[in-house]
């Protein structure tokens, strides 16, 4: 992608400074590209600190804050409870190398939790959760091909980046590439196709359910459904990447919110409570391939260290009361219903100037995952999702960055509310959007 050269209007000179001084020493400054702002323009803002729906830079200024660290911080930033609980079990030390307690109370818990598992293992990302997944059904099936959805995204190990299309890579062996298929998202007919053409070979169709990289793109009314009953036909193992949405978009994930059943599962993010983790479950007959009692091969040093379990138990604790999720909807709803509503009225204001033509913004929500899509038409799918105008993102961010509020330095990837999110913070949120938007489409 070709970087945009917007030029930021937040006054952040320490952030400026730090931002060219990083690059010596870390290539592109950043140790995950998400955090680059290469598609946007300008330098990176320095975090210094976070405390409810709020981040403040080096420099002092404060952001009502919508990255919500890519996913993890769905009780927002520092809550108390957390830690209090990773402080004290860090005390007794943070890593032994040997089963503890924590394991076991995290590992029922989620099991009770998701009827899809019966069994889970531990380790610390959503990338090596989604790696184990694959391997572990391709050992299970004896079969090495693997399905993916163009525009879904699920780290970067080589299975996956082989074939994601919106995120590449080179470094890619010929062989990750030869054994990964793609298919449209949400296009049944097109999977149905792609298994009867490879029937026999398939060990695995892995799918984000609520895809978060290609705007937040929604599973059209059935579509899960009829995945799940493709898969089983088919004799294939479906695996739901739910490192974003689970325990995000619903207690457990997507999988209880649309009530379908996949055969394997990947957790991550708001999982940890932001202690570094990854999970993956489910059917016992398949758990039970990997070693010490099958032969599938997986294992960490830090996988299921106390300090990540207790973070995980404290979050989970808190997310099980479903007022959680209530209030996550509620300021849902009322940014959304509030950006509508600005919207509209700037649509009236360009007709009145005699633009007949809707200002070119897609709305797209599930739960507390969101994004300002810049495209004239919804987007469904990847294809669709190329319409989206980074160019115009890019000034829409800057404007609503100078104005405290940090959105995602992505014209396409998922924006997070947090329970701490208060009816001050999404009035200011609304405000500053109409504001940037009027300048975009009215006074420009």
């Amino acid at each position: 992608m070709k970087p945009i050269t917007a030029s930021p209007s937040i006054k952040a000179p320490i952030s400026s400074k730090l931002s060219k001084e990083i690059e010596e020493f870390i290539p592109g400054g950043v140790n995950s590209p998400f955090r680059s702002f290469h598609e946007v323009g300008g330098h990176t803002i320095f975090v210094d600190r976070g405390a409810g729906s709020k981040v403040y830079d080096a420099d002092g200024n404060e952001y009502i804050d919508y990255v919500g660290a890519w996913g993890p911080a769905i009780l927002g930033h520092g809550n108390e409870k957390i830690t209090n609980a990773v402080t004290e079990v860090i005390k007794h030390g943070p890593l032994f190398g040997a089963p503890h307690k924590l394991e076991l109370e995290l590992a029922k818990k989620i099991v009770e939790t998701v009827p899809s598992i019966d069994m889970i293992r531990f380790v610390n990302s959503g990338t090596e959760a989604v790696m184990s997944t694959i391997r572990l059904a391709r050992g299970f099936t004896g079969k090495d091909l693997i399905v993916m959805f163009e525009g879904c995204y699920h780290g970067h190990s080589d299975s996956v980046l082989a074939s994601t299309k919106h995120k590449h890579s080179s470094g890619i062996p010929d062989g990750s590439s030869q054994n990964t298929i793609t298919c449209p998202f949400n296009d049944l007919e097109a999977l149905d196709r792609c298994l009867a053409n490879h029937k026999g070979k398939v060990a695995g169709v892995i799918i984000e359910p609520v895809a978060g990289s290609m705007g937040v793109v929604a599973p059209q009314p059935g579509y899960l459904q009829g995945l799940r009953e493709l898969c089983t036909k088919y004799g294939v193992v479906l695996i739901f990447d739910e490192v974003l949405t689970g325990f995000r978009i619903a207690y457990g994930g997507a999988q209880l919110l649309y009530d379908v059943k996949p055969d394997l599962t990947c957790y991550g993010k708001a999982l940890g409570g932001g202690m570094p983790i990854g999970a993956y479950g489910g059917k016992r007959e398949i758990m039970r391939k990997l070693m010490p009692i099958g032969d599938v091969y997986q294992a960490g040093t830090f996988s299921g260290n106390p300090v990540t379990m207790a973070g995980a138990i404290a979050i989970l604790n808190q997310l099980s009361d479903p007022k959680a999720y209530d209030i996550l909807e509620e300021r849902s709803k009322q940014m959304f219903d509030g950006v509508a509503q600005s919207v509209s009225n700037i649509n009236k204001q360009r007709l009145a100037a005699g633009i007949n033509s809707p200002i070119p913004l897609q709305l797209a929500r599930v739960g507390s995952m969101f994004a300002f899509l810049f495209s004239p038409h919804p987007v469904t799918n990847f294809e669709e999702s190329k319409a989206i105008d980074a160019e115009t993102f890019a000034k829409f961010f800057h404007d609503i960055l100078a104005n405290g509020i940090m959105l995602p330095p992505t014209a396409v990837d998922a924006a997070c509310l947090s329970v701490m999110h208060s009816h001050e913070d999404i009035q200011r949120t609304v405000a500053v959007c109409e504001q940037a938007l009027t300048k975009l489409f009215v006074k420009a």
